[in-house]
C-alpha cells in the first residue's frame, strides 16, 4: 500500500562493563565504525541485536544464576528474557573481547584460546554455541544487572528496543575493539566521557549519555551494582522526535511538549539529532 512505512523494531541488549581504577570507576566504551548505518562514529557500550541463536536451549543451559523464568520476570516479559542476557554477553565478547563467564571450575581459558575463539567467531568460522562448547564455558548471567530500558523514537523505519545492563568487568580481561564494527576502545570514567561529549571530542548519543549520567552519580563499581540490584523497577524511556522552529529535536518523558507534541518523521538522509 502506498504511503505505508513498515517499521521494524529490533530487540537489543547492551552491557556497561565497569572496573575500579583506584578511586575512579571506569566504563568500557567502543567507537562504532563510521561506515555503519546506525550511529556510525559514536562511542557506545558493547551491545547489539538479540539473535535467534541467543534463544537456543544448548546456550541457555550454559547460563548460571538465572533461568528464563527469572530473567523474564526481571525484564518484565512473558518469556525469552534470558536471551537478552546471552546477547549482552555475546556482543561483549564479539565487539570488545570480554567474556563474562568461566569454566565449570571457575577458571578461564588462556588469553590465546579466547583470542583464537573470538577470531573464529568474527570470521564466521564458528558460532557462539560451538565456541562455548569447545572452551567449556558457562555464562555468568547473574553478573549482569538490569539497569535501563530504552526504545528509540518513532520516525526511523528501524527502531531498537534495548535493555541496558551493568556488570563488573571480569578480572584480567582488558578488552579490545574488533576493528570491524568497532574501531577504537577506551576505559573512561563516566564523568570524563560526559565532559568529552560536551567538548565534542567524543560523539555520544542520547541513551548512552543518559546512562553515563546515571552511573556517573557513583564513584565505585559496587555502588552501581547495589543500586541496580535494589531497584524496584526499571522505567521504560521512549524519546519523541518533534520538528519545530528549532529543527528536529528529541524530547524525553517529562520534558515540556512531550505529551502534546506530534511525532516527527525523519526525511531521507536525515540523521537523529545528537544530545
Amino acid at each position: 500500500m502506498r504511503g505505508v512505512v513498515l517499521v521494524e523494531i529490533r530487540n537489543a541488549a547492551t552491557v556497561m562493563l565497569l572496573r575500579q581504577d583506584g578511586a575512579v570507576m571506569k566504563v568500557l566504551m567502543l567507537k562504532r565504525n563510521l561506515n555503519l548505518e546506525f550511529v556510525g562514529g559514536a562511542y557506545v557500550f558493547p551491545g547489539g541485536k538479540v539473535d535467534s541463536g541467543d534463544y537456543l536451549p544448548a546456550i541457555l543451559e550454559r547460563c548460571d544464576g538465572l533461568d528464563d523464568q527469572a530473567a523474564s520476570v526481571n525484564l518484565g516479559v512473558d518469556s525469552g528474557g534470558l536471551a537478552y542476557y546471552v546477547a549482552a554477553i555475546r556482543e561483549a565478547f564479539e565487539e570488545a573481547g570480554v567474556l563474562v563467564g568461566s569454566k565449570p571450575d571457575g577458571s578461564m581459558p588462556s588469553k590465546a584460546d579466547l583470542d583464537s575463539a573470538r577470531e573464529r567467531l568474527l570470521a564466521g568460522e564458528a558460532d557462539f554455541q560451538s565456541i562455548l562448547e569447545s572452551l567449556d564455558i558457562r555464562l555468568s548471567v547473574s553478573e549482569l544487572n538490569y539497569f535501563a530500558h530504552w526504545i528509540t523514537p518513532e520516525g526511523p523505519p528501524r527502531r531498537f528496543d534495548t535493555r541496558f545492563f551493568v556488570a563488573r568487568a571480569p578480572e584480567g580481561q582488558v578488552g579490545q575493539h574488533d576493528m570491524s564494527e568497532t574501531v577504537s576502545s577506551v576505559w573512561i570514567s563516566p564523568l570524563d566521557a560526559i565532559k568529552a561529549a560536551h567538548e565534542h571530542t567524543l560523539e555520544i548519543i542520547l541513551p548512552t549519555m543518559r546512562n553515563l549520567m546515571a552511573i556517573g552519580r557513583f564513584s565505585h563499581v559496587e555502588e552501581v551494582i547495589d543500586a541496580a540490584r535494589s531497584a524496584q523497577s526499571v522505567d521504560l524511556v521512549v524519546p519523541k522526535l518533534i520538528r519545530d522552529s528549532d529543527g528536529l529535536r528529541i524530547l524525553l518523558p517529562g520534558d515540556p511538549g512531550y505529551d502534546d507534541g506530534q511525532p516527527a518523521h525523519m526525511a531521507p538522509g536525515e540523521s537523529l539529532p545528537l544530545p
